[in-house]
């Protein structure tokens, strides 16, 4: 269990978070929530003992290991797989007694070490370890290649597999979703669901936060509060929080002004003089309270296009690729206004290289593109971030894109975006990366686009930054082409998706729910025809054959897996009432009680939870084998 009490953390003389106080649960699954600056990463470093809480305390088990995600990656010459292996420290710890009892013809020991390390499943390591490379995007060969050979980005998930591996009881995770795509966040989600462990998350994707933890601590005013659900229950809870706040307050500021008005009136009065210091007295007394007030939003919105050609944009018979190297090809698109299409596909599938085309940023290969006259185009990429001028500040940004402009409509603009006071002097160069990606849109949307190609618009976004991105999205007249890992983006802005991968553009029909399923069964084909082939070499399944069989497949399984589902809401809802049970049982408060009914209905409420839960468990494991079957004998 960790506690907070009284905590207060400062940046220097500004105060970021004051009188902190909260517990934790030992296995709970917290979503740490707050807008950019508030102190999130702050409070992860005091969770990690590397800064020093400025008043109060948090204190959590003696012997508790704490894994997190790090932030550099040597060039080391180790693979990939060692790499995340090394996470592990007790297994390697045993590995190198193993080897010291070996080189010293120690049976004894070494049959010691042997049991310590079936003890940990330490003989299935390397199998876990490269599972979860698998998940986040490593292919089989990858995982032989030394570390330093991988980019940054690549390098971070490598980071991101070493924590999970870890045998931690406390797992920090600060934004693990913004290297991955969407495969791999769907990935994440999943293991995390399952991870055993006390875990706290910082991310602004409101669908992972809903799928995976099921309590929020949110930051906001210096105050930290701690709500019980996921996301969505946060949100509704908070805006009943909110309104009760709103109407005290309002209700006290008319008591306040009824009492100042007497006070006022009748102090001088001799007669009234008493009743007048009585109510003085009174207005004295009144709690401080305070106006509700939500961090101010952000309001802006795409303008509407002046004229809107049809079509807007297309490709015909286009191969994509860079210098001699095709990417895509036979590519056939056609943009009108009111498109809405998200991109699917795996990393490295050519997602980029789409978008890259179509805003001509890349030559054809063969084909043709064709851009209507004077068509605007808004393009968001993170190479977008680094155009910025580094030694310009945002207004000077906005002023050199819009002459027309004085300072004051430029400060008044950027306060749309977030930019208030003195944010607005800022050199792009002192920028974090979601004061640039603002930026960014700011340009963006000055350009007044009939079309918008955006590639992972909410990278650096916070979660009200994001909401307001939706919201001009779904006002906008033009067309959009989305990628995105941000399931919530892409479900509430996007109609139809197109799938990216075997070096070809095709539509997917169906929604992101059954491009997860298509992603499972995909692994699952590719798991069984693997295995075919192992057994029968000559055996040679075409593509055609291979998408018929599995459609066939989906068809078969769709009755299990709509009955998992199921199985899953359930399971969730169990769960949560079990978290809550048992968080009420872990206060000392419920056994010194005399309502010693309460306690009673409370134990026999858990011990049902715990066992509908665990049947529920059995007969998922069960529908599971059933899938499996079908799949591993197509």
């Amino acid at each position: 269990m960790i506690t907070a009490q009284d905590l207060s953390v400062y940046r220097g003389a500004k105060p970021l978070i004051t009188d902190a106080t909260f517990t934790i649960h030992a296995n709970h699954k917290v979503g740490l929530v707050g807008a950019n600056g508030c102190g999130k990463s702050s409070l992860f470093a005091v969770f990690l003992a590397q800064l020093q809480a400025d008043k109060g305390e948090l204190k959590m088990p003696a012997g508790w290991k704490i894994a997190t995600v790090k932030q550099e990656t040597p060039a080391l010459d180790c693979s990939a797989l060692d790499y995340v292996i090394d996470g592990d420290t007790d297994y390697r710890d045993i590995e190198t007694k193993l080897e010291a009892a070996r080189n010293a013809n120690d049976g004894n020991l070494e049959a010691t070490l042997l049991n310590q390390l079936d003890t940990i499943n330490g003989y299935s390591l390397p199998a876990r370890a490269g599972e979860l490379l698998h998940g986040l995007g490593f292919s089989q060969a990858e995982l032989e290649r030394p570390v330093k050979s991988f980019s940054g980005g690549w390098r971070m998930r490598l980071n991101l597999a070493q924590a999970l591996i870890s045998r931690a009881d406390l797992l920090l995770l600060d934004e693990p979703t913004n290297h991955l795509d969407l495969d791999a966040v769907i990935w994440l989600q999943r293991w995390l669901k399952r991870y055993d462990g006390t875990l706290v998350l910082i991310s602004h994707d409101r669908d992972f936060l809903d799928d995976v933890i099921g309590q929020i601590l949110h930051i906001e005013h210096q105050k930290a509060k701690l709500y019980s659900g996921n996301y969505t229950a946060f949100e509704r809870q908070r805006a009943e929080h909110l309104a009760q706040q709103d109407a005290a307050f309002q209700k006290q500021q008319r008591e306040i002004a009824h009492l100042t008005k007497f006070v006022d009136r009748f102090r001088a009065k001799a007669s009234k003089a008493k009743q007048a210091q009585s109510r003085l007295k009174r207005l004295q007394k009144l709690p401080d309270l305070a106006p509700a007030h939500v961090d101010s939003q952000f309001t802006f919105a795409f303008d509407k296009p002046e004229h809107l050609p049809y079509p807007l944009l297309s490709l015909t018979d286009t191969n994509c690729g860079y210098g001699d190297t095709q990417i895509l090809g036979g590519v056939n698109i056609t943009l009108v206004p009111g498109t809405r299409l998200g991109l699917l596909g795996r990393n490295g599938a050519g997602k980029s290289t789409l978008i890259k085309t179509l805003a001509g940023e890349l030559a054809l290969m063969t084909g043709e593109r064709f851009c209507a006259q004077e068509l605007s185009i808004g393009y968001f990429s993170q190479h977008q971030l680094e155009q910025l001028h580094p030694n310009s500040t945002a207004i000077e940004h906005i002023l050199r894109a819009n002459p027309a402009f004085g300072e004051l409509d430029a400060r008044n603009y950027l306060g749309r975006f977030g930019f208030s006071g003195d944010q607005a002097l800022a050199l792009a160069d002192t920028m974090s990366g979601g004061e640039k990606a603002r930026l960014v849109l700011a340009l963006i949307v000055l350009e007044k686009p009939q079309l918008l190609l955006l590639d992972e618009p909410t990278n650096h976004l916070d979660l009200e930054m994001r909401q307001a991105l939706v919201m001009a999205l779904q006002d906008f007249e033009g067309a959009i082409i989305l990628i995105a890992h941000d399931r919530y983006l892409l479900e509430s802005c996007v109609d139809e998706f197109l799938l990216v991968g075997q070096g070809k553009v095709t539509e997917f029909s169906g929604d992101i729910d059954d491009y997860q399923q298509w992603l499972n069964d995909d692994k699952k084909l590719a798991a069984s025809q693997q295995n075919k082939s192992t057994k029968d070499s000559t055996s040679n399944v075409d593509k055609k054959q291979q998408r018929q069989q599995q459609a066939e497949l989906r068809k078969q399984t769709a009755p299990y897996r709509k009955q998992v589902e199921k199985l899953n809401k359930q399971m969730e809802k169990w769960q949560a009432s079990l978290d809550e049970v048992e968080g009420i049982l872990a206060e000392g408060s419920i056994y010194q009680s005399d309502d010693k009914a309460k306690l009673t209905d409370l134990l026999k409420k858990q011990a049902q939870l715990t066992d509908d839960i665990a049947e529920a468990e059995m007969e998922w494991l069960d529908l599971e084998e059933k899938i499996d079957a079908i799949m591993n004998n197509c």
